[in-house]
């Protein structure tokens, strides 16, 4: 997968490509990334990307024509037609990105995640580049590099051979629509806290058992909204488990 950010700002991306799990993948080839600058598609020698609003208002608003060449410019480098390509605006007034997003993002075969900055861009960019428009919450942030971070991040983990352990985005909170369970590594006690006896039973279904378990109970505890849906089996059985022990008190 290739994934293109278009942003004011190149430098905030540095340490993010060159640690842990990214800059592996990249390394390993699994994923290309790399940021470029409508400023480079500026159309005067100031390099100037922004301007004051059409019929008023604070602030400057990001203008169409460097963003739309940036973008035209770094899809035309993978021009095979038969690749899966998506534009991505991240703002405000987005879809709210969650796990099942980041699953089909990771199906493509290049993103290009818009980062706006100031206040906002015009309004053209969203309504005849992109493909849709990303939020990560329901707060105001400066600018789109946060959201483009998090949202290549979660989408990195999903591209087959990126993470070490083949299970590993499997086990992690909302790839299931629920929480992940407690986790513990050595030592077995610390100030007379216990590692689960389960956990070093080496009972690979008592474990996996436990797991589900302990997800569903930490998910009615923390986000019951989650299970607000037709339970899997599994959970179901679970549940039914919790429910025999005293634990499942919604």
């Amino acid at each position: 997968m290739k994934i293109d950010i278009i942003s004011l700002f190149p430098e905030f991306f540095a340490a993010f490509f060159d640690h842990s799990i990214i800059k592996r993948a990249m390394a390993a080839n699994r994923l290309t990334m790399a940021v470029t600058n409508p400023r480079d598609f500026a159309h005067n020698k100031h390099n100037q990307v922004d301007d004051t609003p059409y019929g008023g208002g604070a602030g400057m608003l990001m203008m169409a024509p460097p963003i739309f060449e940036a973008v035209e410019h770094v899809l035309s480098d993978t021009p095979a037609t038969e690749l899966r390509k998506r534009v991505i605006f991240l703002g405000p007034t987005g879809t709210t990105f969650n796990q099942a997003k980041a699953r089909e993002l990771a199906t493509y075969d290049q993103l290009v995640l818009i980062c706006g900055h100031y206040e906002g861009v015009d309004y053209r960019v969203e309504e005849h580049l992109v493909d849709e428009t990303i939020s990560i919450g329901d707060f105001v942030l400066t600018g789109g590099e946060l959201p483009a971070m998090i949202v290549a991040d979660a989408v990195a983990r999903m591209i087959p051979g990126v993470l070490g352990a083949a299970s590993g985005a499997i086990e992690d909170s909302f790839y299931r629509p629920i929480l992940e369970g407690p986790q513990y590594t050595k030592p077995p006690v610390y100030r007379d806290w216990e590692v689960p006896e389960v956990l070093r039973s080496g009972h690979h279904q008592n474990i996996a058992n436990w797991r589900l378990q302990q997800a569903l109970l930490r998910t009615l505890q923390l986000r019951p909204d989650l299970l607000e849906r037709e339970l899997t089996g599994e959970e179901e059985r679970a549940i039914k488990e919790l429910k025999k022990q005293g634990l499942w008190n919604p």
